[in-house]
């Protein structure tokens, strides 16, 4: 049986979205967490795509896949915790994808994570998904990914938050 595992792995910098599509052509699952931001030229407004983690980029493969994913032109290295490859939750990859999925010009932030913080939530768009809700209020939803050290926050438009 294969034991397929989602991995963080660092890229060169700027090569997120290559990486991403040299992984395109092969058979490793991978995902690219991409972040809608609107940039602001002298002349015109305009919605861009921006990797939401800079040098990272998410792949889901067997320790056997590891060595496939090594050798691709931009990948540095898999990202590394008490000497071994950090595995990274199928919750959280969901949650990030859901995430990205509700709002727009979304931003990390380094973040401290105890043993013990996560949370299941009861109710609401990340309902059954373990993390931590450090905040909501009227104009952002902030939510942390234990395994990967952050908390995306995101600027809420036309939300109604239900209790």
């Amino acid at each position: 049986m294969m034991d397929f595992k989602w991995y963080a792995v660092y890229t060169k910098p700027r090569w997120e979205k290559k990486v991403a599509e040299l992984l395109s052509k092969t058979d490793v699952e991978y995902y690219c967490p991409l972040n809608k931001v609107v940039k602001q030229w002298s002349d015109r407004k305009k919605v861009v795509e921006e990797p939401l983690f800079t040098s990272y980029v998410f792949v889901r493969v067997d320790a056997k896949m590891q060595t496939m994913v090594r050798p691709i032109d931009g990948v540095v290295n898999f990202v590394y915790w008490l000497g071994k490859p950090a595995v990274i939750k199928d919750e959280e990859i969901e949650l990030i994808k859901r995430f990205l999925n509700e709002y727009s010009n979304v931003r990390l932030e380094r973040t401290r994570v105890s043993v013990n913080d996560n949370v299941k939530i009861l109710n609401g768009p990340f309902m059954e998904f373990e993390a931590k809700v450090t905040k909501v209020n009227s104009k952002t939803v902030t939510v942390i990914l234990p395994s990967l050290g952050y908390k995306m926050i995101a600027e809420k438009e036309n939300i109604e938050v239900i209790s």
